[in-house]
């Protein structure tokens, strides 16, 4: 399913009048995603109330450095993996004033698959500050762009149901 620009906006203000409800706030970890999601969510007029700050954390140097994902983790599981976006998650509300945190990594293509981890393979993890993260991995197809935009609009569907 196609999602579109006005889509992934529509859900990124019911989410921002739900943590707006709570006074909480949000941060973004992202890597496949490019920042696209954090785009979004400030996109929304009024957003400085219920977003902290986004990590667009491409490399694994920038995973290691800005989040502390252990080199560990990065070497045993990979970039694209739930180990991985835990530790994203993690080091996201670690490193914010956030009380919730999302985090994504995976291969959005056209290169860059393997057998075990195909283009469309992106891993998520979300966490409300003192209670334990949860992580998913997702397959999504299309092109680059169609992939990117399922990623972004499914965790902000999974935001939505960690913030009511």
């Amino acid at each position: 399913m196609a999602v579109s620009e006005a889509d992934l906006e529509i859900m990124a203000a019911e989410l921002g009048a739900a943590l707006q409800r709570r006074g909480w706030l949000l941060a973004t970890a992202e890597s496949c995603t490019g920042g696209w999601l954090a785009q979004v969510v400030t996109s929304v007029a009024g957003s400085s109330a219920w977003f902290d700050r986004g990590f667009v954390t491409y490399s694994n140097a920038a995973k290691q450095d800005m989040l502390g994902v252990p080199t560990t983790v990065l070497a045993e599981f990979g970039a694209v993996s739930e180990e991985t976006v835990r530790a994203m998650v993690a080091g996201a509300l670690d490193k914010s004033n956030a009380r919730v945190a999302v985090a994504i990594s995976g291969i959005a293509g056209p290169g860059g698959g393997t057998p075990e981890k195909p283009v469309g393979t992106v891993c998520f993890a979300w966490a409300l500050s003192g209670q334990a993260c949860v992580s998913v991995t997702r397959k999504f197809v299309g092109d680059r762009r169609q992939i990117r935009a399922a990623a972004v609009g499914f965790a902000l569907r999974q935001l939505q149901s960690l913030v009511p």
